[in-house]
């Protein structure tokens, strides 16, 4: 199991963030997060990186972690986490290629990750596989450039770059796609698959006709609670369930024949 939640709920001053009851999600399992803006999807994401914007109650795991009962193991759980941040968090001065390297540290045990953290210089397979990755999102002719200097989605790629360096069990995507154009969107939930490997996958989506590329389990937030959770499929169901989750109203939770649950605004 990838993530485990049981009575969870999380409050900042009078404002609850999430509230949810239950909630797994299986190992290798591509999760799709959707919903309205300040629904809790991004919030849900910083809690499973480690890193929660306000207390929290409830039961939480991460790779089998309980993540509330073991604060000082968050890091040796944060390096078995890569994340697509919403921001990005690219070290602006360093080029394309060394940023890249940099999500590599994780995997670096010794004195090869204190000769790359001091140096830049790692191991030559690693550097070899960012070559690779740098070519495969198409910025080997940039790869010398400050990522200061690139746009918004070749700085973008290279945070998806960074993050398949790590190899890490749950890739974590906030909005991966975002500031792509529609090719390079669709092309980019390509790499995202292969950066997750046969690890899980949890991306945040409001380009909903990315869905079919990126998810195979749909999971709709509003309010901070789960209200739409069911495999994705073409069915008019799901397009009927996903276009009430944007639309004003109050919520009407049902449970579907399988067990899933969807609702309605009324």
């Amino acid at each position: 199991m990838t993530v485990l939640v049981e009575g969870l709920r999380l409050q900042l001053g009078e404002r609850c963030l999430l509230s949810i009851p239950q909630l797994h999600i299986a190992r290798g399992e591509r999760v799709a997060l959707v919903g309205p803006n300040g629904a809790g999807k991004s919030t849900l994401l910083r809690l499973l990186g480690g890193q929660a914007p306000a207390p929290w109650q409830g039961r939480l795991e991460v790779l089998g972690q309980p993540v509330a009962l073991a604060p000082a193991g968050l890091p040796c759980l944060r390096r078995r986490i890569a994340q697509v941040h919403q921001g990005l968090h690219l070290v602006d001065r360093l080029s394309a290629r060394d940023n890249i390297l940099i999500g590599a540290l994780a995997r670096c045990a010794g004195g090869d990750a204190w000769r790359a953290g001091l140096t830049g210089r790692y191991p030559p397979g690693i550097e070899a596989e960012a070559d690779a990755w740098l070519q495969r999102v198409g910025l080997t002719a940039l790869a010398h450039n400050r990522v200061d200097r690139l746009s918004g989605g070749e700085r973008q790629r290279v945070a998806i770059g960074r993050a398949a360096m790590q190899g890490a069990e749950l890739l974590i995507a906030d909005e991966a796609t975002a500031q792509l154009d529609p090719q390079a969107a669709a092309q980019a939930c390509e790499w995202l698959h292969e950066a997750a490997g046969e690890g899980t996958m949890i991306s945040v989506v409001h380009q909903l006709a990315l869905l079919p590329r990126l998810a195979t389990r749909v999971i709709g937030l509003r309010g901070g609670a789960v209200v739409l959770d069911r495999s994705w499929d073409d069915s008019a169901s799901l397009q009927r369930a996903l276009t009430a989750l944007y639309e004003p109203g109050p919520v009407t939770t049902t449970t579907t024949q399988g067990g899933h649950r969807e609702w309605s605004g009324t």
